[in-house]
């Protein structure tokens, strides 16, 4: 026989899981016929609280709980150095875990970790959550008075901190920018436009080439998804054989590199008549030949920024919703011109 959760005994009656457990626990705040029905029901059905969940209510583990969705991109470990530097001067630990993308790990994550190991997570959702949009196991460990900071990838529905890029803008200054440098034909080769910061990226795209008075032309446009990084040039040197390109804007490093090599391989010269820049400020982008131009996300400033606030919050030095945008800013090397 499954064991009678707090969860349970808030759906047999509709109401909050933090409804139940102030009534289990006799707080004043329940109104007493509430209290009686839960304390009752409780007891017939012999609930037993599990004393894990109840000693996170009052004991501080001093840990933080880290999600990011691969270890493949240089940016999420630049957010991760951020959020431990952070965490150190403040006096904290930190779990660090891996969702691969995926929405079952994730929830297999939150709860393994929610058992009291933990003060509150901060976390960037996983490709398949963001596809499915279900979130409720966020929803449930804020109920449960887990608090979390989402960065990057955050669920627009669930109420909680959050620390994001400013895609939209990254996007179209840079649009501008490549403008200004006398370029007109701009492509965009997105690896994430099935995700929220990927449409935004496009839009922005969209949204620079209307600014600057450039015709929008779908042609120019390359989605790539769900394809190993290794396809992605095979993909793009028919694009640059077909249409008259003089520059690209990725909305990652690995696709950045695919375009140079396709460019190179249909003739053109980086950055005489191919400029390349890229998302994110990597690894790949200081060792690429020539060096990359790119977006930067401060990956760094966005986990200083997430430990901070999530820190500030179990330390109740704030209480409303903090939403925090990181500008990106232009680093120009040596792919364009």
């Amino acid at each position: 026989m499954k064991k009678l959760t707090i969860k349970d005994i808030a759906k047999e009656f509709n109401v909050s899981i933090s409804t139940v457990s102030k009534a289990l626990n006799d707080s004043y705040e329940i109104s007493a016929a509430t209290k009686e029905k839960i304390q009752k029901y409780a007891k017939e059905k012999n609930y037993k609280p599990n004393f894990n969940a109840l000693s996170l209510k009052n004991r501080s583990t001093k840990t933080i709980g880290i999600i990011i969705p691969t270890m493949l991109k240089y940016f999420f470990a630049q957010v991760f150095k951020g959020i431990e530097k952070t965490a150190l001067e403040r006096g904290y630990k930190v779990i660090a875990c891996i969702s691969n993308e995926s929405h079952n790990k994730e929830v297999e994550i939150i709860e393994m970790l929610s058992n009291g190991s933990i003060d509150g997570f901060i976390l960037s959702m996983s490709k398949e959550t963001e596809l499915k949009q279900e979130f409720n196991h966020f929803k449930e460990t804020i109920e449960n008075g887990t608090p979390i900071v989402m960065f990057d990838r955050v669920a627009k529905t669930i109420d909680c901190d959050k620390i994001i890029t400013d895609d939209f803008n990254g996007a179209l200054n840079t649009v501008e920018y490549l403008h200004k440098t006398g370029h007109r034909n701009i492509a965009f080769v997105s690896t994430l436009s099935n995700l929220h910061i990927g449409e935004q990226r496009f839009l922005g795209y969209k949204k620079g080439l209307e600014n600057v008075g450039l015709p929008f032309n779908e042609n120019l446009v390359v989605n790539i998804l769900d394809k190993d990084y290794k396809e992605y040039e095979s993909i793009l040197i028919p694009v640059f054989n077909k249409n008259k390109i003089d520059s690209v804007i990725t909305t990652g490093e690995s696709a950045a590199v695919a375009a140079m090599k396709a460019g190179l391989k249909t003739g053109l010269e980086i950055p005489k008549n191919l400029s390349v820049i890229a998302f994110s400020n990597g690894i790949l982008a200081r060792h690429s030949s020539p060096k990359m131009t790119t977006i930067s996300q401060h990956g760094e400033q966005m986990g200083e920024a997430a430990a901070k606030v999530l820190i500030d919050k179990l330390e109740k030095k704030h209480t409303e919703t903090i939403i925090k945008v990181i500008t990106t800013d232009l680093v120009i090397r040596d792919s364009t011109r």
